[in-house]
């Protein structure tokens, strides 16, 4: 098991990738804190059921304060942290003419200063811990190309890789890790509720011919926080099936 005895924190634990992490990360040996909003009560009590170990946490990753309560729980019921994982995010799409300053703040303040808030306060555990972890960030190829009607998000997404770069230089004398997964078109809850024609247009942009499932984005979760991957920091890896090319 790759991750063997790791404390790990997934934001967005609840749903859709963030729970395929959870329970992959579980799978690999680590122990879980599944932080969410909804439903980490139930991802946590799946982890118990097949033996492993995992706490729920409720967290507001756009408030201080919510953040730091949940890496604290973390460590007093676990002893350490070694990963977290920033999946938390939403969408509010809309065209530039038409998007609002609140369809803007709203994305922004979960996906990028979100990540921002659990990124500080997971380094600032692990330095405190002696040095050594691991801090993984969901951005998206639409942080890289940017994408029609997604100002907001592919701003946020960008931010992160920046972010995220930006860590990888400041951390790495402690010995912690800092990388960004820029993930394609997933099938995920959201993308099932989209029209047929819809799904089959992202389908139809990838040399595959078809979308990523999120264990496979948990998968390369798993293989960036273990240490097979320890001379990898600064990097955004995309995982799109060739979408870009």
């Amino acid at each position: 098991m790759r991750l063997k005895n790791k404390v790990t924190i997934v934001t967005g634990g609840g749903r859709g990738i963030g729970a395929e992490t959870c329970l992959k990360f579980s799978a690999e040996g680590a122990k879980v804190a599944v932080a969410d909003i909804t439903n980490a009560e139930v991802v946590a009590e799946k982890i118990k059921q097949a033996g492993g170990d995992a706490i729920s946490l409720s967290v507001d990753v756009t408030k201080s304060d919510s953040v730091n309560a949940m890496v604290t729980d973390t460590v007093k019921a676990f002893g350490k942290l070694d990963i977290i994982v920033n999946n938390a995010g939403i969408t509010s799409d809309a065209r530039l003419l038409k998007m609002t300053e609140d369809n803007f703040d709203e994305v922004i303040n979960i996906n990028l200063k979100g990540v921002f808030l659990c990124g500080q306060a997971a380094a600032k555990q692990m330095v405190l811990q002696g040095g050594g972890g691991v801090i993984i960030s969901a951005s998206s190829v639409v942080g890289v190309y940017g994408n029609f009607g997604q100002t907001n998000y592919a701003a946020s997404k960008w931010g992160v890789i920046g972010m995220t770069k930006t860590w990888a230089k400041e951390l790495g004398c402690n010995k912690i890790r800092a990388v960004a997964v820029c993930p394609g078109f997933i099938n995920t809850e959201m993308v099932a509720k989209m029209p047929e024609g819809v799904v089959d247009m992202m389908k139809g942009k990838s040399p595959l011919g078809r979308l990523g499932e999120p264990a496979e984005i948990a998968a390369l979760y798993a293989f960036l926080a273990s240490d097979e991957a320890g001379f990898i920091t600064g990097a955004a890896i995309s995982i799109d099936g060739g979408v870009v090319l």
